[in-house]
């Protein structure tokens, strides 16, 4: 007799018996090898050669022992930076780190699958792992020095506990694990946390009231607890928490009414950021998951209420709805890694529909096949824009470093100043400090950065046929390497570099 995994009833952790650790074993060997294929899968295609990205460099740079810290602007919050601090602080190898992060996302991944051993089947479990992970953003960030993922992982921990602490009173690391997943949502983004916790706070009601405070308690607690830094740190640098919040928004477009469904849709090819969202869109492959999402989640909606979990899905079908909304609806541009948090948690629902169709496929041959194949390519696809965002990395890597190393070739050595285009990666990697006078990352005056380059090796990046500022007309200028897309590039340097003798002369550009 072959047992339905959609219905199967799932086995207790704790008490301790003979049936106990086989069940343990049994649910170990569903969910290990998903995390497994999921740090393998980072490690050929996300890892090797590349470099880190322009929000990377900044989150790195806080603790990086070699280079200044990069501006840190009102938005970002400081969890991601305490995540890589152990290897950031002892070595600037981006491959180190990015192993690291590898194991760290997977390590998270079979924490957060094995705290719902108790809520849905192991198998299920594994096709939501399956699902999540095998989607180029999840592969791509899993290794990358940025929140999102984190955020995802914090709400997949957050729901499971809460679902457990709401069914079992006396499981009190259900409970702790609640606090413990709101407050690394918070610490990572803490516009975040509020969307998670809100359909939480609101589930929580309909609880019995001898736990219900206690829920709401530990939602509030790891929210709060989570957020204390970049509150504490809004009243110490940013004017106070209202102030930040305003120069949040202001950096972030405004807040309102902006539904970005086809920013969204376009940024599906593999475009890690669509602002402005222009050009061509992407392939009709690449979207088509997207559509049906909806439509999956609702089946396996359908199937925990015909198989009595609905508690067990339908509460983090609406916590995925309301960390998704925002960014929908209320954001006027588009980053895959936005959704990260909401697929994780769609990922149940769709992966109980999924197991429906394949136990009802079983003995359909055809239909078995269709449903294997169309698995196989959706994951083949995934895999194949994973691997062209690691050839991306590499190719900018490549360019930044070469960018770099002309700019040391010119005497712009620690100490040293970068501003202008593209500013904070060539600083990071030439050791040298970034500022910029304007824009969102505006953290000097114009005078300022003139009376700092009179003092020590400057360079202000220019892109192609735009003008320098005015203090820096007189500098002389070198024509730096391509960078990744664009060309022309310039870099005006103060006084106070100096090329490395006579096989430093400076490349004028072509008039």
């Amino acid at each position: 007799m072959v047992t339905n995994p959609v219905t199967a009833p799932s086995p207790p952790d704790a008490p301790p018996g003979a049936g106990a650790r086989p069940g343990r074993r049994r649910d170990l060997a569903f969910l290990a090898p998903v995390a497994a294929a999921y740090a393998v899968a980072q490690l050929l295609l996300a890892v090797p050669g590349t470099g880190l990205g322009w929000d990377e460099t900044v989150y790195v740079s806080q603790v990086s022992r070699d280079a200044p810290a990069a501006f840190f602007s009102a938005p970002r919050a400081r969890g991601i930076t305490y995540l890589v601090a152990p290897v950031a602080a002892l070595t600037p190898s981006v491959t180190a780190l990015r192993i690291y992060l590898v194991l760290l996302s997977s390590g998270a991944l079979l924490i957060c699958l094995w705290v719902w051993r108790r809520l849905l089947p192991a198998p299920v479990l594994a096709l939501a792992g399956v699902l999540f992970t095998g989607l180029w953003p999840t592969l791509f960030y899993g290794s990358r020095a940025m929140p999102n993922l984190w955020v995802a992982f914090g709400a997949l921990l957050t729901v499971g506990c809460f679902l457990r602490a709401a069914r079992d009173p006396g499981d009190r690391l259900a409970l702790a694990g609640t606090v413990a997943g709101a407050a690394l949502a918070a610490l990572m983004r803490p516009s975040d946390a509020v969307w998670l916790v809100l359909p939480l706070a609101c589930a929580a009601c309909a609880v019995r009231t001898g736990r219900r405070l206690a829920l709401v308690v530990a939602l509030a607690v790891g929210a709060l607890l989570g957020a204390a830094e970049w509150v504490i740190e809004a009243e110490l640098r940013y004017g106070g928490l209202l102030a930040r919040l305003h120069r949040a928004d202001e950096i972030q477009g405004g807040i309102g009414w902006h539904p970005a469904f086809g920013d969204h849709l376009r940024a599906l090819g593999g475009r890690t950021l669509c602002r402005p969202c222009d050009g061509p869109g992407s392939h009709p492959l690449t979207v088509l998951w997207w559509f049906i999402l909806p439509p999956a989640a609702a089946g396996g909606l359908v199937v925990a209420y015909r198989a009595g979990r609905l508690r067990g899905v339908l509460v983090p079908t609406a916590a995925a709805v309301s960390l998704a909304a925002p960014y929908l609806l209320t954001i006027g541009y588009a980053a895959p890694r936005f959704l990260l948090p909401a697929y994780a948690l769609l990922s149940l629902p769709v992966a109980l529909c999924l197991a429906r169709l394949f136990q009802r496929a079983r003995t359909r041959p055809l239909a078995l096949g269709a449903l294997c194949l169309a698995l196989a390519a959706h994951l083949a696809l995934h895999l194949a824009l994973t691997a062209t965002l690691g050839a991306r990395g590499r190719a900018n890597r490549t360019a930044f470093t070469a960018v770099a190393a002309d700019l040391r070739g010119q005497g712009v050595r620690p100490p040293c100043l970068v501003s202008g285009a593209e500013a904070v990666r060539v600083a990071f990697l030439a050791r040298c400090a970034s500022r910029q006078v304007g824009g969102h990352d505006g953290s000097i005056t114009a005078d300022g950065l003139a009376a700092l380059a009179r003092t020590r090796p400057a360079a202000v990046l220019v892109a192609g046929g735009s003008p320098p500022p005015a203090w820096a007309r007189g500098w002389r200028t070198l024509l730096l390497p391509d960078f990744p897309g664009r060309r022309g590039h310039l870099a005006y340097l103060s006084p106070s570099a100096r090329p490395d003798g006579p096989g430093g002369a400076t490349r004028e550009p072509t008039r």
